[in-house]
């Protein structure tokens, strides 16, 4: 099945023009599955197979939403082998996808976000870059890939947007605003060229070696200010994003200019914010009505 693998693989790259991290997370929970198959080819795999690779997963102590997202995996290779004329039968698509209990995202109320964005300010050049990708991330929304992908010519200060590549090489506009626009207008003016230390960049936001960013270095600066903030709770750059869409719901903003704004293909991706909303009002009831 390896060479099936490869070509599916392929295919999501080029011609779904899949992200390469979504392509590699493809490519772990398949490698999984094909070592749990052994040696078959797709016209020997039934049912019973995919059924008990679920079981076998959730033996392991798997969640089911990582079991749920695995069989979304193996469906979609499946039917790319069907398709592709590789077989004619889709051993998974009577396969239910195991139930769980739904998440709600992890949002910082208003004032949360205040102090974590003031933790961050000050004179340094370091505290006005993490001042600006805060402020950025909370004026925007977007995820921790595109913000430390951003180029200098992604961001218009003058007009307040930005321009950024999301999930499925798609384009997508997003306002700033005032806060943000001057966050990085600062950071741009004082601070990065001294980090790039004489280098070039056309990257926005660069380390204190004169490099680009990374993801994994900037959760460590998130984790560093929510600390400095006296957040306690668990914290990630995600949690920014989720905030964004959850504080533009409350404050009135319909949820397709949010889906727009998020980069979310589907809008029931979208939807999840209109529960995390409706659980604030159930709270607020409870704790402030006589009768609550």
């Amino acid at each position: 099945m390896d060479q099936y693998l490869d070509l599916f693989l392929n295919y999501l790259l080029v011609e779904k023009g899949a992200a390469a991290n979504t392509v590699a997370a493809y490519s772990r929970d398949l490698a999984r599955y094909l070592s749990y198959l052994g040696n078959r080819t797709p016209d020997q795999i039934r049912p019973s197979d995919v059924a008990g690779y679920l079981a076998h997963l959730k033996g392991q102590g798997m969640a089911p939403r990582s079991r749920a997202r695995a069989l979304s995996a193996l469906r979609m290779l499946h039917r790319f082998l069907v398709v592709e004329g590789y077989c004619e039968l889709n051993p998974s698509s009577i396969i239910e996808a195991p139930k769980g209990v739904h998440k709600l995202p992890a949002v910082l109320n208003s004032r949360q976000v205040e102090a974590l964005l003031a933790a961050a300010r000050g004179p340094g050049a370091i505290e006005q870059r993490d001042t600006a990708m805060l402020e950025l991330l909370y004026a925007t929304g977007l995820r921790v890939s595109e913000l430390v992908g951003l180029s200098l010519a992604e961001v218009n200060l003058s007009a307040g947007y930005l321009m950024t590549m999301g999930k499925g090489n798609k384009e997508r506009l997003v306002p700033i605003g005032e806060s943000a626009c001057q966050a990085v207008s600062r950071y741009l003016e004082e601070a990065r060229e001294e980090l790039l230390r004489g280098k070039g960049s056309r990257n926005l936001f660069v380390s204190r070696l004169g490099e680009g960013m990374t993801r994994q270095a900037f959760w460590n600066i998130i984790k560093k200010r929510a600390l400095q903030a006296g957040i306690s709770t668990a914290i990630s750059p995600h949690t920014l994003r989720h905030s964004f869409a959850t504080h533009l719901l409350e404050n009135g903003a319909d949820l397709r200019s949010v889906q727009i704004m998020l980069g979310h293909a589907d809008l029931s991706s979208t939807q999840i914010y209109t529960h995390v909303t409706r659980e604030r009002l159930k709270r607020l009831h409870g704790e402030f009505h006589p009768r609550g």
